[in-house]
């Protein structure tokens, strides 16, 4: 199943797979957010914007316009 990182639920994992837009921010890219790197969500604002992630290692915010862009693979093995 495809989803993206927008759709993930508290603690939930994902490989990524891909990006909808070609035009993603190469800084996103540079901190880790490359196809095959796992993706988790660690906390939600209380808005729904920002998304807290873990990315390989990489703790970054990012909007959840911008994470609805970025693909996964469901991973249901990781999952909390």
């Amino acid at each position: 199943m495809v989803k993206s990182v927008a759709q993930l639920k508290h603690g939930e994992k994902g490989i990524i797979s891909g990006f909808e837009n070609p035009d993603f921010p190469l800084k996103l890219m540079e901190m880790g957010c490359l196809p095959g790197n796992e993706v988790e969500l660690l906390q939600v604002a209380p808005l729904q914007d920002p998304l807290y992630l873990k990315v390989n290692g990489t703790f970054m915010a990012i909007r959840t316009d911008m994470a609805a862009q970025i693909l996964l693979e469901a991973n249901e093995d990781a999952s909390l």
